[in-house]
């Protein structure tokens, strides 16, 4: 078994505990009212886009999501939330830096060894959601359970499903599809982000993510035979005939949106099995993006 299959059959349980531990994280994690901006690169900027979404429709404040190194340093914060799984990224690390003694700033962090320790003002650290694989799953689909349990948002139906996600066997024909395309709505554009992401990374899969409405506006002109789009959460009326006219696999996405991702994920990683890659070591890629501050 892989890293990468280790890690994601194990974020069930993860969920579970940093749900639990969501009122004792609360005193560092923005409070309603709070005008927000969470940041990340890469998965875990898919992650704040979710959580982003997330806690503006529940009422609790503006709440923004940007890549790290995109982060507007002229619009002003209450909190600026930062979620990083290495706690090296150095996009990451220079926003908290500019935003020191200026605006309040929170890191979410698995490896409690790192600079950002000392780089943000709190930090909470998930060090047993931490992986080994380069490709994340587990770390980012806890820190987003954490900021969703902190919105009251998270349900036990979560955890139950990303069980079945784990368990029950992917739908027949996707492995040998040749393109991949996630919708989402709200919180789930994010998630659909990541899913093509995994795809990408994991498997060197041509994968593509949209809000669900937007595929119409275009997109859906690559679907075909041999392509799957795959919806994660509920969506429009009429688009699965859509697509299904096309000749395109359709994916309804059953389960909650996360463990719908749960199932991604798997996905990626039987992918990469067809096609004699390593989920735990995709081409190109590192741990933890660290540039030199000094390039020759």
């Amino acid at each position: 078994m892989t890293h990468v299959e280790d890690e994601l059959n194990s974020q069930p349980e993860c969920w579970t505990r940093v749900a639990a531990e969501a009122v004792a994280h609360a005193k560092v994690l923005p409070v309603p009212g709070e005008r927000v901006a969470l940041i990340g690169c890469g998965t875990s900027y898919f992650m704040a886009q979710a959580a982003a979404v997330s806690r503006e429709r529940a009422g609790q404040g503006e709440t923004d999501a940007f890549a790290a190194s995109e982060f507007p340093h002229g619009r002003g914060y209450d909190r600026v939330v930062a979620l990083s799984r290495s706690g090296t990224t150095t996009e990451v690390l220079d926003v908290l830096g500019a935003l020191r003694g200026r605006t309040p700033t929170t890191a979410i962090t698995a490896d409690p060894d790192t600079p950002v320790m000392a780089a943000a003002d709190d930090v909470v650290v998930l060090d047993y959601a931490d992986e080994r694989s380069v490709v994340q799953t587990r770390f980012a689909t806890t820190a987003l359970t954490l900021l969703r349990a902190h919105l009251g948002l998270h349900t036990d139906r979560a955890v139950a499903d990303a069980r079945t996600a784990l368990s029950a066997p992917l739908p027949e024909g996707l492995v040998d599809c040749a393109q991949f395309t996630f919708l989402g709505r709200g919180w789930t554009v994010g998630l659909a982000h990541e899913a093509a992401l995994k795809m990408r990374e994991a498997a060197l899969a041509w994968s593509e993510a949209y809000p669900a409405m937007e595929y119409r506006h275009g997109p859906i002109s690559v679907t075909a035979r041999s392509t799957a789009t795959w919806m994660l959460g509920k969506a429009p009326e009429g688009l699965a005939e859509q697509v299904r006219k096309t000749g395109g696999l359709w994916i309804e996405g059953e389960l909650d949106p996360l463990a719908e991702l749960v199932r991604a994920q798997r996905l990626a990683v039987a992918l990469a099995a067809v096609r004699g890659l390593d989920p735990d070591r995709p081409r190109h890629l590192t741990r933890s993006v660290i540039l030199d501050a000094n390039p020759r």
